[in-house]
């Protein structure tokens, strides 16, 4: 009889642990910082009308070679190996 009891307790202790555990994760995502949805896409939204993306010429126009960070650089060197 007294196994019985001791699994029972160890069964309900391990509920209870489990219980915490669970418990303090939700409190660690609540504390977790939080930015509006609107706020968000309109950041995203500002962020991609003033950022230049060089590799979308149809939107952004195009590139010239000294702005141009894809293209290839020149070093001053006058070879280049391969």
């Amino acid at each position: 009889m007294s196994s019985r009891a001791g699994g029972r307790q160890s069964m309900s202790e391990l509920k209870l642990r489990r219980l915490i555990e669970h418990n303090q994760r939700l409190r660690e995502d609540l504390a977790r910082p939080r930015v509006r949805v609107s706020e968000a896409s309109a950041s995203l939204i500002r962020y991609c009308k003033t950022t230049k993306d060089h590799l979308v010429p149809s939107v952004w126009g195009p590139v010239g070679r000294a702005e141009d960070p894809y293209g290839q650089q020149t070093t001053g060197k006058c070879c280049t190996v391969q």
